[in-house]
């Protein structure tokens, strides 16, 4: 209203009715101006390019059907409404990655009873759908994804962040801080594995389960001798239940097949070791 007023106070005087065509205006010819944008009334006229609309079909589920117009009349708004303000406030390339709540199954079906044509009155069963006037040029896919989208806001399974360039500027900082403190772990990581006490630790630790490592007994574990030789222990001692247990957790640890060192056969022959000690001690 403030733009009109602006162009008519450069056009005519203040005291002058509002005669003959003026195009900028969009004012019916003959008409007096306070008639036009006075208290009493207003006539305006619909301009094809701003109010065109096109109706789209949305198929869906009855269940996704149900949501969104639930959704819609408790926003005491309509399904196009919802699916606009999706569309004006999250960029298309969120809307496209968003999931697809997909068309109905073999199964949904409704029925609808005809408005029209020969069948006028009887009932027709189809797929569900949802029916939507917006502006031309949407993709029926990317409505469906905003729909959903809506959905999962009011859910509070997503939501829509507002970033300032101070908020984006802290976002920045805090990732490169990260990725900083990530590389610098590595880096100590790596030179870690390369000092020399470090590498001789390993070559030690391999060393000692290499000792501990036996030849598992061809026949099995059949006796008390053998059950000796397989925990390490000389041959006719008498180890108690404590040195056993240690014993046997120390070499477990090494030869438990999930270990890198492990054998199924080994643990085998431990755990039969173990059972012959057990009752002879």
């Amino acid at each position: 209203m403030k733009w009109v007023l602006k162009v008519l106070d450069s056009s005519i005087s203040d005291s002058s009715p509002l005669r003959g065509p003026i195009p900028a205006s969009g004012f019916d010819e003959g008409v007096d101006l306070k008639e036009q944008v006075g208290d009493v009334k207003m006539k305006s006229k619909e301009t094809k390019s701003s109010n065109l609309k096109h109706s789209y079909t949305i198929p869906c589920s009855s269940d996704f059907r149900d949501r969104v117009s639930a959704l819609a009349d408790r926003k005491k708004v309509n399904v196009a409404d919802l699916a606009r303000s999706v569309l004006l406030m999250v960029s298309e390339a969120d809307i496209s990655a968003f999931d697809d709540p997909g068309d109905p199954d073999g199964q949904d079906r409704e029925t609808v009873i005809l408005k029209s044509g020969p069948s006028k009155g009887r009932p027709w069963r189809r797929k569900p759908r949802l029916q939507v006037r917006m502006a031309p040029g949407y993709d029926v896919l990317h409505i469906r994804k905003a729909l959903n989208l809506a959905l999962c806001m009011e859910a509070g399974q997503a939501e829509v962040r507002v970033h300032t360039l101070e908020t984006l500027r802290q976002q920045k900082e805090e990732v490169d801080r990260l990725r900083k403190q990530a590389e610098e772990a590595s880096k100590r990581q790596s030179e870690n594995h390369n000092l020399p006490e470090t590498m001789e630790e390993i070559e030690r630790l391999r060393a000692i389960v290499s000792v501990l490592s036996f030849e598992p007994l061809n026949n099995g574990v059949q006796d008390r001798s053998d059950a000796l030789h397989i925990l390490g222990f000389p041959p006719k001692t008498y180890p108690d239940r404590t040195e056993l247990r240690a014993r046997f957790r120390m070499l477990a640890t090494i030869h438990h097949p999930d270990g890198k060192y492990g054998s199924h056969e080994r643990m085998s022959q431990l755990n039969q070791a173990m059972e012959i000690l057990r009752y002879a001690s």
